[in-house]
C-alpha cells in the first residue's frame, strides 16, 4: 500500500542506535509498574481525589509522566525522522541528555508528591522542564526539516505548542506549593488537563495513526479532505477551551470546545477504522483490542465532561473522568506501543539482511494475552471501585494492573533480547568473513 510504502522506504538508514529509544520505553515500562503499585498505597483516598499532595497525585503522574509522555517522547524522537524522510542527528548525547533529566525529573518530582514535600517536587519540576525543552527543540528541528507527510507534520506542530502550554501550567501548579504561580489554581489546572491529554497526548497519537494505522493494516491512507477537518476541529476546540480558562471568553462556551473536541475524535476514529476495514491484513490480535477500547475510552470522557458542563448530576465525574481519560490514553498507547516494539526490533536487527527476521518473531504473544486481560480486568475493577466506592475493589485492579504490567515488561525484555541476539549472530558472521 502507498501509506506503508512511504512510511517504510529507506527506513533503516534513518533509525536511532536500539538502545536511545529502547531506554525510553524500558524507562516507560518500569513507571508503569511503579505507577500500579502506588495506586495500590493510594486506593482508599482514590474514589474522593480532588487534587492535593499525596499518593493518588503520584499515581496519576507515574502513569502520565512516566508512561504517556516517556513513550510520546522515545517514540517520536524515532518515528518522525522516518515517516518525514529526514536523517537523523549522529550525536547520542542530546538523546541521553533527554532521557536522563526526564528520568530524574519523574522519580524526584513523583516523590516529592506521594510524600507531600513542595521542595523535591520543584526541584523534579524544573528537570522536567530541561528536558522537554531540549525534546522541543529536537522535535522542531525534525518538524522544520520534515519532506511529506503534511498532516502528521500539522499535527506535530499543534503537539508541540499544546507541550508548551502544558509545561507553563505544570510549573505553575508545583511552585504554587512554594508560593510561586503563574496562574490561578482552577485556570492553571483546566489548562494543564486540556492540553495534556487532548492537547499534547491527543494530537501526537491522532497523527501518528494516520501512519501507523494503514501501516499495520496494509491499508491505503485515510481521505486527506476529512483527516484535515479532524484536526481543524480539534485545533479549534483547542484554541477555544485555552481562551474560556484564561478568562478571555465567558466559560459556557467550554461545552462548545469539548462538543467540538469530542467531533473531531470520532471522525478521526471513523477514519482509523475504516483503514482498518479496508486493510489486507485484518488479524491485529491483542494490541488493537487495546486500541479500540482506548478510542472509546476518549470518547467517553469527552462525554462525560461535556454531560457535567450541562450540570448533568454524575456522581464523582471529576474521578470517572481522569479514570477515563488518562485509562484511555495509557490503554491506546500501549496497543500502539506492542506493535511499534516488535517493529523497531526486526528492522534494527534485519539491517543489511536479505531474509530479515519478521515483527511476529519478535513478539512474546503470550505475555501480551496476559497483559491484554490483566489490563482491561484492572481497568474495570477502577472504574466499578469508584462507582461502588469499594476499597478492596480498587486495591483489586491495581494489583491486577500490575501483574499486566510485568507481563508487559517481559514480553519487551523478549523482544530486546531477541533483537540483540540476532544483531550478535551478524556481528559474529562479519567477523569470520575472510578479510
Amino acid at each position: 500500500m502507498a501509506s506503508a510504502n512511504t512510511f517504510l522506504g529507506g527506513a533503516a538508514g534513518r533509525l536511532l542506535a536500539p538502545s536511545i529509544v529502547f531506554r525510553f520505553f524500558a524507562a516507560a515500562l518500569l513507571f508503569h509498574l511503579l505507577g500500579w503499585l502506588v495506586l495500590l498505597l493510594a486506593a482508599p483516598s482514590l474514589p474522593d481525589f480532588a487534587g492535593g499532595l499525596g499518593p493518588a497525585l503520584a499515581a496519576l503522574h507515574l502513569f502520565t509522566l512516566g508512561v504517556l509522555l516517556m513513550t510520546a517522547i522515545g517514540a517520536s524522537l524515532q518515528l518522525l525522522p522516518v515517516a518525514t524522510r529526514q536523517s537523523v542527528t549522529a550525536a547520542r548525547w542530546p538523546y541521553e541528555l533527554i532521557w536522563g533529566l526526564y528520568t530524574l525529573g519523574v522519580l524526584v518530582a513523583t516523590s516529592g508528591m506521594g510524600a507531600e514535600l513542595p521542595a523535591p517536587l520543584g526541584w523534579g519540576a524544573l528537570a522536567l522542564a530541561a528536558a522537554l525543552l531540549l525534546y522541543l527543540f529536537l522535535l522542531a528541528r525534525n518538524l522544520r526539516g520534515a519532506r511529506g507527510m503534511r498532516l502528521v507534520v500539522l499535527h506535530g506542530w499543534g503537539a508541540g505548542l499544546s507541550l508548551l502550554l502544558l509545561l507553563g501550567s505544570g510549573l505553575s501548579l508545583a511552585g504554587a506549593y512554594s508560593g510561586f504561580f503563574l496562574l490561578e489554581r482552577i485556570a492553571a489546572v483546566g489548562v494543564h488537563i486540556t492540553f495534556a491529554g487532548y492537547g499534547f497526548m491527543g494530537l501526537l497519537v491522532m497523527g501518528f495513526s494516520y501512519i501507523l494505522v494503514p501501516m499495520f493494516a496494509l491499508s491505503d491512507n485515510p481521505a486527506p479532505a476529512w483527516s484535515h477537518l479532524s484536526l481543524g476541529l480539534a485545533l479549534a476546540a483547542l484554541l477555544l477551551a485555552l481562551a474560556v480558562w484564561l478568562g478571555w471568553l465567558p466559560a459556557w462556551l467550554l461545552g462548545g470546545a469539548l462538543a467540538a473536541l469530542g467531533l473531531a475524535w470520532l471522525m478521526h476514529v471513523a477514519l482509523m477504522e475504516r483503514s482498518l476495514r479496508s486493510g489486507m491484513r485484518r488479524g491485529l490480535g491483542s494490541s488493537f483490542v487495546l486500541v479500540r477500547i482506548g478510542w472509546g475510552c476518549l470518547i467517553a470522557s469527552l462525554a462525560l465532561a461535556l454531560l457535567s458542563e450541562f450540570g448533568w448530576p454524575i456522581r464523582r465525574a471529576p474521578v470517572l473522568f481522569g479514570l477515563l481519560l488518562v485509562g484511555g490514553l495509557l490503554t491506546l498507547l500501549l496497543g500502539m506501543l506492542s506493535r511499534i516494539v516488535p517493529f523497531l526490533a526486526a528492522m534494527h536487527a534485519g539491517a543489511g539482511m536479505r531474509r530479515p527476521p519478521t515483527p511476529s518473531h519478535m513478539t512474546a504473544q503470550r505475555a501480551l494475552d496476559v497483559h491484554l486481560y490483566s489490563h482491561c480486568a484492572a481497568f474495570l475493577a477502577l472504574l466499578g471501585g469508584v462507582c461502588l466506592d469499594s476499597v478492596w475493589l480498587l486495591r483489586g485492579g491495581a494489583a491486577v494492573g500490575a501483574l499486566g504490567a510485568a507481563a508487559y515488561l517481559v514480553f519487551f525484555g523478549k523482544a530486546w533480547r531477541r533483537m540483540t541476539q540476532t544483531l550478535s549472530k551478524k556481528d559474529a558472521l562479519e567477523r569470520s568473513k575472510p578479510a
